[in-house]
């Protein structure tokens, strides 16, 4: 009886598929093979789709980079100042790098906060793969969303520090004007740009962990040539203007720049430093997208 049941129910059933009648069920179904590279615009679409875990996952470990001090998330206020008032200690009085800069305390913590997050992003960025492997080998997701963690998450961290600008320029002489309207967009297009950097640092150290050891040393290097402590213009008058050009139009000195000319009433705004900005910004972020979706599938297989 159980032999003649069996039979009667494999009689029941539809016939299986063929490979090509499977294929067109899957592609009228949106599936596909783990090992197959989505689209571009499905791969887009598939971050937009994921844009609230995008949003709890920065936000949850924004939160979490303070909470285990005893001053909590008021350390995401007291490091950037304890930050600007040593840094000014030892360029401001001690080795003199003012530049002719009128209102050196705000030119400095203009670039103190807008490079730590820089800095936070570009080091953080660099491994927002490989420091998560275990979630990439158990979960199937674009592997896009991590670099855009890192980002968000570090912007979220940094909005303190850049509410404290605003009350560090009160403090200082500077009032309100039309041009502290540009200073988010200042901050939206370097976050765009340094998206764009995570994306490309992030495949390369997934192909190679070495290259995680020189994002230390570039970063220290940034910090240097793009105008942190000192006005960049001031000390390469002397040089070709080849190197003028490439040491103020490179990415990470402009993202300084555009903030302090939105909110120092003493750096005027100059359009072409904004639109030279923009495009790094849209570049960036367009041609890091690209270039980290190209490797889709390699993420997570060491």
């Amino acid at each position: 009886m159980a032999d003649v049941a069996q039979a009667v129910g494999r009689a029941s059933l539809p016939p299986a598929p063929t490979v090509e009648e499977a294929r067109r069920l899957a592609d009228r179904h949106g599936l596909r093979a783990l090992s197959e590279r989505p689209p571009l615009h499905q791969y887009l679409s598939d971050l937009w789709r994921r844009r609230s875990f995008l949003w709890t996952l920065s936000s949850a470990e924004s939160y979490a980079k303070n909470e285990a001090n005893h001053l909590g998330q008021l350390w995401s206020v007291l490091n950037p100042a304890l930050l600007i008032t040593s840094y000014y200690l030892i360029f401001g009085l001690l080795l003199g790098t003012r530049g002719g800069i009128e209102n050196f305390i705000g030119f400095l913590g203009i670039g103190v906060v807008m490079f730590a997050f820089t800095s936070s992003v570009v080091t953080r960025g660099a491994k927002a793969i490989t420091g998560k492997l275990s979630l990439v080998r158990t979960l199937h997701f674009p592997r896009a969303l991590l670099p855009m963690s890192v980002t968000l998450t570090e912007f979220l961290a940094s909005v303190p520090a850049f509410g404290l600008l605003f009350v560090l320029m009160f403090a200082t002489g500077e009032r309100p004007d039309w041009e502290w309207l540009l200073f988010p967009v200042a901050v939206v297009m370097q976050g765009m740009a340094l998206l764009g950097f995570a994306f490309i640092s992030a495949r390369l150290v997934n192909a190679s962990q070495d290259i995680a050891n020189l994002i230390p040393i570039i970063v220290r290097l940034l910090r240097y040539i793009s105008g942190v402590f000192f006005p960049v213009m001031h000390y390469v008058q002397g040089a070709p203007v080849v190197i003028q050009e490439v040491l103020t139009m490179q990415p990470f000195a402009l993202m300084l720049t555009t903030g302090r000319q939105s909110l120092l009433n003493g750096e005027p705004v100059v359009l072409s430093d904004w639109l030279t900005m923009a495009a790094w910004a849209v570049g960036a972020a367009g041609v890091g997208m690209v270039f980290f979706w190209q490797a889709e599938m390699r993420y997570g297989r060491g």
